[in-house]
């Protein structure tokens, strides 16, 4: 299950960026590349499970709430790094606005 619930998202995210953002504004590509990394990596792990036990997915509450623990991690990692870049220079602007009414 986790790995439709991610190939979903990164699906969406991708779909997303292209058509809202193609200039990296938000930096939602960086988004998408989390998103289809967790993908993969979970494609990955399904057939190494295939291969040793006979089943690719698994549908029960672990590997979902699994799914989505990683989607909200790969939104909470998303959310610092637009903090720390700072896309549209909202901090910036502020310390600025500070600094000058400090002074």
């Amino acid at each position: 299950m986790w790995i439709i619930s991610t190939s979903i998202a990164a699906i969406v995210t991708t779909a997303i960026w292209y058509i809202k953002d193609p200039q990296g504004k938000y930096k939602l590509g960086t988004l998408s590349l989390m998103l289809w990394g967790a993908t993969i990596m979970m494609f990955i792990d399904g057939m190494v499970g295939f291969v040793s036990e006979g089943s690719f997915l698994d549908i029960s509450l672990t590997p979902t709430m699994l799914a989505v623990i990683l989607i909200i991690a790969a939104f909470i990692a998303w959310e610092i790094f637009l903090l720390v870049t700072d896309p549209q220079g909202v901090l910036t602007k502020r310390r600025q606005i500070k600094a000058v009414k400090s002074q």
